[in-house]
């Protein structure tokens, strides 16, 4: 491989490569390692020379890598391309992909690149768009294999064997429409090819499971967790065959949305990151969501305010503080990472707060107890007095209980208001957490403080 047969890295041969305009040399290399490092390299790029690596590969050989990279990546990618020569590359995809990127693009430049396309491949796109990202509709590819049931085995192969269009879109599966294009039975590949050439494919078909265009994400994963296939049909609110959901489509789709979530629990809004994006991007994005915590910090630490003289009688409950709050913190984020993965999976719905609130006090009152015994006994071991650790375990047994009530539910209001939960959850559980937590301390402190300050 060239890039260490000259010490050189990567990126610095796609450069080299691009630069002097040499597709077939850039082919090669590319395929020689890899989609995962090519991509890699390609990050490393500024969007001049990205543009130049893409635009020096042929359309089919670009279309190849940007189907295999994230979305959003993939997307501004393209933004740094002609209309014509993203048109180009985005003719060479298969529909869900393509739909990806055009829903990825700024709408000026979605507009200009489906203006270059094909009219047919651009109402098609136009219409996978249209969908939710993250339904059916929005992962389904538009090529797959249909025939009428009418229709004899015999004239299905010959049909296949003659339309490399139709053998590319191929799968395990023939699908069986009717006339006015319903879904009526499925064939596998096997089963056809093994039958009588004269038989009309309805008699053997069986019976096809479909999912409706509008079928979430996680009724796609909670599907294919329940059935060893490889695709489902799609099918429109008339029954009529629309497109095929691939498991793999559908597995990628729930890591990028797991990922996602993760990004936004810690701050990074507005798409996925890489250092390679402007500066003053990144900052925009962190910044926003920083902002929202400085002030709800700055609310939490008020309470401490209004205790100053409790706190200077007793400075020992200075060092309580923080652990209180970060403890109560990590148990809400437990019970808002449980309550996001079910929210996820359709276990359980937006209206189903007491039920979720339920279940995680009988959880909280176990672990409090727990973690407050073992805080108490810390303050009084160490202090030496007793109602130290009595007001510190209290506290942190009460806040615990808190702490998951806020993370059990908050996701599900969120979700209710039809907010994105893994956004808000954590600031909201920070601050609630926090100002319970202080307040919880040093209010019992201040009820205790002729014990707490006896030598």
């Amino acid at each position: 491989m060239m890039a260490q047969s000259d010490g050189k890295e990567s990126w610095d041969i796609l450069k080299t490569l691009s630069s002097a305009e040499d597709a077939e040399q850039l082919k090669a290399y590319v395929k020689s390692i890899g989609v995962s490092e090519t991509f890699r390299a390609v990050l490393r790029l500024n969007a001049d020379e990205r543009e130049k690596v893409l635009t020096t590969l042929s359309a089919e050989d670009a279309a190849d890598f940007i189907e295999e990279i994230p979305g959003q990546h993939a997307a501004e990618m393209m933004q740094q391309l002609s209309a014509g020569d993203a048109a180009s590359i985005l003719s060479e995809m298969d529909s869900q992909d393509q739909a990806d990127v055009i829903g990825e693009l700024n709408s000026f430049h979605a507009s200009a690149v489906l203006a270059e396309m094909h009219p047919d491949a651009a109402a098609n796109v136009q219409k996978l768009s249209s969908y939710d990202s993250e339904s059916a509709g929005g992962l389904m590819q538009s090529e797959f294999v249909a025939y009428r049931e009418d229709v004899t085995v015999g004239d299905v192969l010959s049909a296949l064997g003659g339309s490399a269009k139709q053998s590319s879109a191929l799968g395990m599966y023939i699908y069986v429409i009717s006339r006015s294009g319903k879904l009526a039975g499925v064939v596998e590949l096997r089963t056809l090819v093994l039958s009588s050439h004269d038989a009309p494919i309805a008699f053997i078909s069986e019976p096809c499971l479909s999912i409706a265009a509008d079928a979430s994400l996680s009724d796609l994963d909670a599907f294919f967790d329940s059935h060893a296939f490889l695709a489902v049909p799609v099918v429109d609110m008339h029954n009529k065959l629309v497109g095929v959901v691939h498991r793999q489509h559908v597995a990628e789709a729930m890591a990028d949305h797991a990922s996602a979530n993760y990004r936004k629990s810690q701050g990074i809004i507005g798409g996925d990151e890489i250092r390679s994006q402007p500066t003053l991007l990144r900052s925009g994005r962190r910044v926003s969501w920083l902002s929202l915590n400085i002030v709800l910090n700055i609310i939490s630490a008020s309470v401490i305010a209004l205790y100053q003289d409790t706190l200077s009688a007793v400075i020992a409950l200075a060092v309580f503080l923080p652990i209180v709050s970060d403890m109560s913190g990590c148990s809400g984020n437990q019970a808002v990472a449980v309550s996001m993965r079910e929210l996820a999976l359709g276990i359980i719905k937006p209206y189903e707060l007491m039920r979720v609130w339920m279940k995680e006090v009988s959880v909280g009152c176990i672990n409090g107890v727990i973690l407050g015994t073992l805080l108490a006994a810390v303050a009084w071991l160490w202090q030496g007095n007793p109602y130290l650790g009595l007001v510190v375990g209290v506290a942190l047994a009460a806040n615990t209980i808190v702490a998951v009530s806020i993370g059990g539910t908050v996701p599900l209001m969120l979700k209710r208001m039809g907010k994105d939960p893994a956004v808000a959850s954590g600031p909201i559980l920070t601050t609630v957490t926090d100002m319970c937590g202080f307040f919880l301390i040093l209010s019992l402190a201040s009820l205790l403080l002729p014990q707490l300050t006896t030598t």
